[in-house]
C-alpha cells in the first residue's frame, strides 16, 4: 500500500502533480510537493492530508533539488518514491528553434529529471531499495507534433537516460526500480504554459485527464513495473510505427 511511503513528486503545483499528490495524499502517504510556485503548492497540500510536505524549488537547478532531498530526509527521515513529473512544452517549428529554445528545453525536461535520478540514488543505495518514476509522454516515443520538435527531442533523450541509468543501477542495486510512464494528450494548462503560446491541450481529442494519468502512476509504484503507457493501444502505436521507419541496405 502507498499510506506508508513517501513520495515526492516534482511539478506538483498543478496537472498530473497536483492529481497524483491529492490522490496519495488521501490514501494516506506521505506526500512532498515540488515545484515554484508556493501559493499554489499551498492550495494542493491542503488537499493532500496532514502528511504533506510543500518543497519551494526549480528542480532545473541542481543545488535546488539537493535542497529538496535533504528537507524529505530531515522531515520524513527517507523516501521511497521519486517522481520526475515537472516539464514544460514549447511551440515552434525545429527550422525556427533558437539556442534558448534548446537550451530551456532540456534543463527543464532533462536536466531537472537527471538530477532528481543523480541526487536521490545514494540515498536508495544506502537503503538497497527504492523506485524513481520518470513521467515523459508518447512524443517521447514518436516524433510527430511539428511544432512540440525540441519538446519531442527532449523527451527522446530523457526516455534514454531512463533506459541507460535502469541499467546500470540494476547491475548492483536490483531492487532500485527506474520506472518511466508515456502519457498522451492530457487536459491541462500543458499546452498554454507551452513557450511561445498554446493551443490548448484540451483542444485535442482522445485526451485523458490528469487524474486518469495519476491513477496509472499509482499502479506503477505498487507494480514497479518499469515502462508503462497510460492508454490502451499506446504500445501497438509505437511498434507500428518503428515497424515502419528505415530501410534496409
Amino acid at each position: 500500500m502507498t499510506q506508508n511511503r513517501v513520495v515526492v513528486i516534482t511539478g506538483a503545483s498543478s496537472g498530473i502533480g497536483a492529481a497524483l499528490a491529492q490522490l496519495l495524499g488521501k490514501q494516506g502517504t506521505s506526500v512532498v510537493l515540488v515545484a515554484r510556485r508556493k501559493a499554489e503548492l499551498e492550495a494542493v497540500a491542503a488537499q493532500c492530508g496532514a502528511n504533506a510536505l510543500v518543497a519551494v524549488a526549480d528542480v532545473g537547478v541542481r543545488p535546488d533539488v539537493k535542497r529538496v532531498v535533504a528537507q524529505t530526509l530531515e522531515h520524513f527521515g527517507r523516501i521511497d518514491v521519486w517522481v520526475n513529473n515537472a516539464g514544460k512544452g514549447i511551440t515552434r517549428p525545429p527550422s525556427q528553434l533558437t539556442d534558448e529554445d534548446i537550451d530551456e528545453m532540456m534543463r527543464v525536461n532533462v536536466k531537472s529529471v537527471l538530477y532528481g535520478m543523480q541526487e536521490v540514488l545514494p540515498h536508495f543505495k544506502e537503503r538497497g531499495e527504492g523506485q524513481v518514476i520518470n513521467v515523459s509522454s508518447m512524443l517521447g516515443r514518436i516524433p510527430f507534433a511539428i511544432p512540440r520538435s525540441a519538446y519531442v527531442g527532449a523527451k527522446h533523450f530523457m526516455n534514454a537516460l531512463t533506459a541507460m541509468i535502469r541499467a546500470e543501477v540494476q547491475q548492483t542495486h536490483p531492487s532500485i526500480q527506474i520506472s518511466l510512464v508515456s502519457p498522451g494528450v492530457v487536459y491541462t494548462d500543458f499546452g498554454n504554459s507551452a513557450i511561445h503560446g498554446g493551443p490548448d491541450s484540451r483542444s485535442f481529442p482522445d485526451g485523458q485527464t490528469a487524474e486518469e494519468v495519476a491513477d496509472v502512476i499509482a499502479e506503477v509504484i505498487e507494480s514497479r513495473r518499469p515502462d508503462v503507457y497510460t492508454r490502451p493501444g499506446a504500445r501497438e502505436r509505437v511498434l507500428g510505427y518503428y515497424g515502419t521507419v528505415g530501410e534496409d541496405p
